[in-house]
C-alpha cells in the first residue's frame, strides 16, 4: 500500500513540475501559433505569379500562388534578426531545443483537432468536387475528405507541406547549429550536414511550382497521414540528423569533409537536373534537347471524368532513361552523405535515412498503381523503354 502510494506521490510530483514550470508559461504553445501566423501572413501577402496544378480527373485545375522561395528566403532572413535581437538581450533561441518534448506535444494535439476541422470542413463544406467520403470515420479522418481544401483562399497542403513543415525543417537545423557552437564551438560535422540540407531545401523551394505536380498534393488527401506528418513527422524525423550532431560532436579530417560535401553537392545538382529535364520536356511539348538530343518521348492519352480526352508526355530521355523514379536514388544517396558526417553505427541518425528508404520505394509503386491505371498500355510501353524503377540494373 506504501510503496503504490509513494509512487503515486511521485507521478503526480513531477506531473505537477513539468506542469507548472513549463506548459503554463505558455512560451512553447505561443512560438508555435506565433510562427504559423507569421507563415500565413507572408503566403497571404508576398508576391507571386499565377501557377496552376495539373488537371484534375474531375476537371478542376488547382491554381496557387508561386510566392514560396520568396516566403523561404523572408522566413530565414527574419529568424537571423530575431536571433541577433534576442542575442541583444541575454537570450537564444536555442531553448526550443532545450524544450523539443514540448513542442513535440503541442503540435501532436494541435494535430489532431485540426485533422478532425478538416474532416468536418470536408463533409459539410467541401472547396470543389474533389473531395469524398466512404462513411468510415476513422479511414476518412486518417486518409482524409478533401484533396485541395481552402480555408479564405489559403490552400491547407500548401501550408502545412511547404510553409510550416519543409520551411520549419532549416529553421531547426540553423537552430541546432546555434546550440552546437554554444556548446562546443565550430564543429565541422554538423556544418557539413546542415549545409548539404540547407542548399536542398533551397532547391526544393526555388523548384516549389514542380512540388505542385507531386504525389503529396495530386494524390494525398489532407487527413492526418499527410497532415500529421508535415507538423509533427517532418520537424521531429527530417531535422534529427542535426539534432542528434548537437550532443554528439564529430571533427571530421579535412579530405573527408570536403568528400562528403562533394558528394552530397553532385547528388542536389543530378536532382535537380533530372527535375528540370522533366519540367523543360512538358514546357516546351519536347521539342528541347535533352543530352544534346531531341529527347525521346511516349504521348500517353488517358480519359477524363467527364469523358474528355486528355495527353501527358512521359519523357524516355536524359536521367529519365536510366530508371523511371531515378530522382528518388538522388535523394536517398544525399539523404546518406549528410548523416555519414556523424561517424556512427548508432541507430538514431540513420532514422530519417531508413524512412526516406521505405517512404520513396513504397511512394514508387503508389505511383506506377497510379499511372498504370490512368495512362494503361501507354505506361506498359513506358515501362518496357525504362525497366528499372529506381536504381539501375537493381530495382
Amino acid at each position: 500500500m506504501y510503496r503504490v502510494l509513494t509512487e503515486r506521490s511521485l507521478l503526480t510530483g513531477l506531473s505537477d513540475m513539468w506542469w507548472s514550470s513549463r506548459i503554463q508559461d505558455g512560451l512553447i504553445p505561443c512560438v508555435v501559433l506565433g510562427y504559423m501566423a507569421f507563415a500565413l501572413v507572408l503566403m497571404v501577402l508576398l508576391p507571386g505569379k499565377r501557377l496552376e496544378g495539373p488537371e484534375t480527373l474531375k476537371g478542376n485545375i488547382p491554381v496557387y500562388k508561386n510566392n514560396g522561395f520568396l516566403c523561404y528566403i523572408v522566413t530565414m532572413a527574419a529568424f537571423v534578426v530575431f536571433t541577433v535581437v534576442l542575442k541583444g538581450q541575454g537570450l537564444t533561441p536555442t531553448v526550443v531545443y532545450d524544450r523539443f518534448d514540448e513542442v513535440m506535444l503541442f503540435l501532436n494535439a494541435f494535430s489532431v483537432v485540426f485533422c478532425l476541422f478538416l474532416y468536418i470542413k470536408g463533409r459539410y463544406w467541401p472547396s470543389s468536387s474533389d473531395s469524398g467520403y466512404t462513411g468510415n470515420f476513422i479511414f476518412d479522418y486518417y486518409c482524409g475528405v478533401e484533396l485541395y481544401p481552402r480555408v479564405f483562399g489559403v490552400d491547407i497542403k500548401v501550408f502545412t507541406n511547404c510553409r510550416f513543415g519543409l520551411t520549419v525543417w532549416p529553421i531547426l537545423v540553423v537552430l541546432y547549429n546555434l546550440k552546437s557552437y554554444e556548446l562546443h564551438g565550430f564543429v565541422n560535422s554538423i556544418f557539413i550536414s546542415s549545409v548539404l540540407q540547407l542548399v536542398y531545401i533551397t532547391k526544393f523551394f526555388w523548384w516549389e511550382g514542380g512540388y505542385m505536380h507531386t504525389l503529396d498534393i495530386i494524390l494525398d488527401r489532407a487527413g492526418f497521414y499527410i497532415c500529421w506528418g508535415c507538423l509533427v513527422l517532418v520537424p521531429s524525423l527530417y531535422a534529427s540528423v542535426s539534432m542528434y550532431m548537437v550532443k554528439n560532436p564529430v571533427h571530421l579530417e579535412p579530405i573527408t569533409a570536403v568528400f562528403l560535401l562533394g558528394c552530397g553537392l553532385a547528388c542536389i545538382l543530378i536532382n535537380y537536373w533530372a527535375d528540370l529535364q522533366k519540367l523543360t520536356t512538358r514546357k516546351t511539348h519536347g521539342n528541347c534537347l535533352i543530352w544534346g538530343r531531341k529527347p525521346n518521348i511516349i504521348k500517353a492519352k488517358y480519359i477524363l471524368h467527364s469523358g474528355e480526352e486528355k495527353e501527358s508526355l512521359l519523357l524516355v530521355s536524359g536521367w529519365w532513361k536510366v530508371a523511371r523514379h531515378f530522382n528518388y536514388l538522388a535523394e536517398l544517396l544525399l539523404a546518406f552523405f549528410w548523416t555519414a558526417p556523424c561517424m556512427t553505427l548508432n541507430f538514431a541518425p540513420y532514422a530519417y535515412l531508413t524512412f526516406l528508404t521505405i517512404l520513396l520505394v513504397h511512394r514508387s509503386f503508389r505511383d506506377e498503381r497510379k499511372c498504370s491505371s490512368k495512362y494503361g498500355q501507354y505506361w506498359k510501353e513506358y515501362c518496357r523503354e525504362v525497366p528499372c524503377r529506381i536504381v539501375p540494373y537493381l530495382i
